[in-house]
């Protein structure tokens, strides 16, 4: 019997695109302190946050196949995380206005029992539109904001904000799919639902 697969994540966001995308899996969140992490740059500090999570799973599953995934929003190559609260949140979506910024997403799988380590990060760019005070104070008042990094959710409301991107669309929603799916084929580890048979 094959290995199954982890989604070592708590996020309902990639849970549902590797839904959307048919695959198999259980969820068992990482619990790593993401703070012990330092790196030369964002897209090397998404991808260590990736193996740290997928590592601290797989110890505990070592036969499985365990995913793990960090995003992380960068603008000039800084770092913005979720907003503290609205004020933050409105800052950050002012700086965003009219402007592009980087979303880097690090994937990482591992399998224990196998000594398996693969990761890598995608990258998609983002550029904004140029937001009114409307626009900012209309987004605000949706509570959306507060618990996504850049201070915006690109599969919500926050659609609305974004003039334009470069790379993967799943990617900025949290999980580069079709490069996720590439990792998982390539070691054997692509399960998917079967396919519903239909009546005749």
């Amino acid at each position: 019997m094959s290995a199954g697969l982890i989604l070592a994540s708590a996020s309902p966001r990639r849970r549902w695109l590797l839904q959307r995308a048919g695959l198999r899996f259980d969820t068992v969140p990482a619990d790593v302190d993401e703070s012990r992490v330092s790196a030369s740059g964002p897209e090397e500090l998404a991808r260590l946050l990736a193996e740290m999570k997928a590592g601290e799973v797989a110890a505990r599953r070592p036969d499985a196949f365990v995913l793990g995934a960090d995003t992380l929003v960068t603008l000039d190559a800084i770092v913005l995380g979720k907003p503290r609260d609205a004020g933050d949140a409105r800052d950050m979506l002012r700086t965003l206005s009219g402007r592009w910024h980087a979303v880097a997403t690090g994937v990482c799988l591992r399998r224990e029992a196998a000594g398996l380590l693969r990761a890598q990060t995608c990258v998609t760019r983002v550029r904004f539109k140029e937001l009114s005070e409307n626009d900012i104070r209309w987004y605000l008042a949706t509570g959306e904001p507060l618990d996504k990094a850049g201070g915006y959710g690109i599969q919500g409301k926050g659609a609305f904000l974004v003039r334009e991107i470069a790379g993967s669309y799943t990617n900025v929603v949290g999980l580069p799919v079709t490069e996720t799916l590439e990792m998982l084929e390539a070691e054997g580890a692509l399960h998917r639902e079967e396919a519903c048979s239909r009546g005749d």
